[in-house]
């Protein structure tokens, strides 16, 4: 995969469009799968990023609003409250045997993915990065970006990378592993730090553990990070050590001292993607990041109060 292939982007948002770009930058082709306003204009237009990393570039991009055409990969980067509608996007037969790579949040897409394609093809991914769509506040550091981007000023489609670094994990669990490093030394060659882990599970949770205290935390109190691990530091000291449980007994090893190291480590006025969400008054993946967790710890029999509070009341809150 590192001679000219063709990817798909499902999503072309904070993390999809700058993926997109520097991926066709690099010299592959790239399909980026949206509405008919964005596709228009990513046609038109295509990407325009500006980035502490990798400068200021605009890329060209096909779009369309569904898959058409076998690709070599699928990226996938949606938010979960989208998904389902935005998998229709890319139908089963038209993808083959493309790989089919999730950034998404939580712990259950994979599944949900291997029901619908092949699930030897599905090599689900964790990536860090801050990206954002231009006129728009939410954030990708955390989450991934919602399933189309917004048209900015210009006729092009702008994100804004704001970290010096775009580091991905590709797992190849069930996935051929020639194919997944292929995918990784391309998007190594476009610019990220990408590299293949040894266990999916492992990879999933030690996303999951440090996000879930993360975004529930702040999201309840609507608080930035500092202010949270400061006048909530029972509750953030509560739910590390239960998500760090559940990730033990789901077989992924963690540290509850080091994700609070993290934690104290972050910049003060961090806000998680949920808190974004919930200040823009956009859905929340509550189901996919609490509810998710709640699931796997019942299955476990891990008790996880303050998890369970916090998730009751965001709901209750109407989130």
């Amino acid at each position: 995969m590192t001679s000219k292939t063709t990817v798909a982007v499902l999503g072309p948002g904070g993390i999809g469009g700058l993926l997109a770009a520097l991926l066709s930058r690099s010299g592959h082709r790239v399909i980026c799968l949206a509405r008919d306003t964005t596709a228009h204009t990513l046609r038109t237009g295509g990407i325009q990023v500006r980035s502490r990393q990798f400068g200021d570039f605009t890329a060209a991009v096909e779009a369309d609003t569904e898959l058409r055409e076998p690709v070599d990969a699928c990226l996938i980067t949606v938010k979960h409250t989208t998904l389902d509608d935005a998998l229709t996007r890319v139908p089963a037969a038209a993808l083959g045997d493309a790989l089919v790579v999730p950034f998404l949040n939580g712990i259950e897409h994979p599944a949900t993915l291997r029901a619908r394609y092949r699930p030897d093809r599905v090599a689900p991914a964790v990536i860090r990065v801050a990206s954002t769509r231009a006129q728009d506040a939410h954030r990708g550091d955390e989450e991934a970006p919602a399933d189309t981007a917004t048209p900015a000023a210009g006729g092009r489609v702008v994100i804004e990378h704001g970290s010096p670094f775009v580091e991905i994990d590709l797992t190849a669990d069930t996935a051929p592993r020639p194919r997944v490093d292929a995918l990784a030394a391309a998007l190594s060659a476009a610019g990220t730090t990408a590299r293949v882990v040894g266990d999916e599970t492992t990879a999933l949770w030690a996303k999951m553990a440090f996000l879930a205290p993360f975004a529930l935390l702040t999201t309840r109190y609507g608080l930035p990070l500092g202010e949270a691990r400061t006048r909530h530091r029972e509750e953030l000291e509560s739910l590390v050590a239960e998500t760090t449980a559940v990730s033990r007994a789901c077989g992924a090893p963690a540290d509850p001292a080091q994700a609070l190291a993290r934690y104290d480590a972050f910049p003060p006025g961090a806000k998680s993607s949920m808190q974004h969400d919930a200040e823009a008054g956009r859905p929340l993946e509550l189901d996919a990041i609490g509810g998710a967790l709640l699931r796997a710890a019942h299955r476990h029999g891990v008790p996880v109060p303050v998890t369970a509070r916090l998730v009751r009341e965001l709901h209750d809150a109407g989130h």
